[in-house]
């Protein structure tokens, strides 16, 4: 980039022209090289898609296209019932990595939050541990 060095004048259009123009001529050659390495993971995508159509074996039967899910076969028709357990620990799996998310967090920043810090996460994770122990005395914990 050229630099100016009398700061008295100010710079001829011309010279102003082509140094705004060497700017933009950077600012699209780092366009085209994300469009280049955007093109190239396409292409590399559609190559390696292409090629498992071609080599991958294709023996559709009418097994293989029932409807399979969490690990029980569908003896019935569409609806069925579901036992209220599999949500349960659905949600109290979702309950703890939010926490977990909070501890994590808490634990980056400890210096910063100091005592008060302390404080406010004893009383969230006994809150959470007596939330757990309700739940274990309540029999949501056993799995049947």
């Amino acid at each position: 980039m050229r630099a100016l060095h009398n700061f008295s004048q100010p710079p001829s259009t011309g010279a102003l022209g082509s140094l705004r123009s060497a700017n933009v001529s950077d600012f699209l050659r780092s366009w085209l090289t994300v469009g280049i390495l955007m093109a190239t993971a396409c292409a590399l995508v559609a190559t390696i898609l292409g090629a498992s159509r071609l080599i991958r074996p294709n023996n559709p039967t009418r097994q293989k296209s029932i409807v399979y899910e969490s690990g029980v076969d569908p003896v019935t028709g569409g609806w069925s019932q579901s036992q209220i357990r599999y949500y349960l620990f659905a949600l109290l799996f979702v309950f703890f990595d939010v926490e977990a998310a909070f501890v994590f967090a808490w634990a980056v920043q400890v210096d910063e939050l100091g005592g008060f810090g302390l404080g406010v996460m004893t009383m969230f994770l006994t809150i959470i541990g007596l939330g757990l122990l309700y739940d274990w005395k309540k029999g949501l914990l056993r799995w049947v």
